[in-house]
């Protein structure tokens, strides 16, 4: 049973979590490529952010998201940046809206926490009409990290003005779920994306839901602090 308590901010991944990648997928359609491969692309851009990270090598999402476009395809630069335009055109899931109105009805301050490329969370907030539900969104390219460093979630913290065990991270993926927590955040995690059940070797999230509505419910859930 989890100890931990409500959270007074919640910070929300944005690619897959909030946001939906089908005109990523649509975009790959259009150069040729079958939609399925969008998974394994998305999955190579992560392998890729990933190993940089881990050898202190850091480049962009975009820059990763564009080569591993290029190994899976063999598409030329020009093709694989258009690809990597659609970002810019995605929309909220269902669940987004009904989510972020729970919060703030009940006061809790909204954020997104992305390492993607600045500007696609606030398109694709605009897009579903739920801009003004968020307080402020952030990546973390801004000081040149991936997630799921725990730098990442320490310097969203610090920038929402609240101690690490005052916010909660929302993800639809297992490793930011991992990153957050230790980091010290209260984690939780919405199946049925690209994740149909938590990686269980990563340990579990604080709170569990098949929809973001239900994650939310259970963070209000969480006993008050102090």
């Amino acid at each position: 049973m989890t100890s931990r308590t409500r959270p007074d901010v919640v910070a929300f991944d944005v690619n897959e979590t909030l946001l939906d990648l089908a005109p990523v997928g649509a975009a790959l359609v259009e150069h040729g490529q079958q939609e399925h491969l969008l998974p394994t692309v998305f999955a190579r851009t992560l392998l890729t952010g990933f190993a940089g990270a881990t050898v202190g090598t850091w480049f962009p999402f975009r820059a990763a998201f564009e080569a591993s476009v290029a190994q899976l395809t063999g598409l030329p630069a020009g093709p694989c940046s258009a690809v990597a335009d659609a970002f810019m055109q995605l929309s909220p899931h269902p669940d987004v809206e009904p989510a972020l109105r729970r919060l703030a009805e009940a006061g809790v301050r909204a954020v997104t926490l992305s390492h993607g490329a600045p500007g696609v969370a606030e398109a694709g907030l605009a897009r579903g009409g739920v801009a003004a539900l968020v307080e402020r969104t952030l990546t973390s390219e801004s000081i040149r990290a991936w997630k799921p460093n725990r730098e990442a979630y320490l310097w969203a913290a610090g920038v929402c003005d609240v101690s690490p065990d005052r916010m909660a991270l929302v993800a639809a993926h297992s490793w930011d779920v991992l990153g957050a927590a230790r980091a010290g955040l209260t984690t939780g995690f919405t199946s049925g994306r690209s994740e149909q059940v938590f990686a269980d070797v990563l340990g579990a999230p604080d709170v569990l839901g098949s929809s973001l509505v239900e994650v939310v419910d259970g963070l209000l859930a969480l006993p008050p602090h102090g």
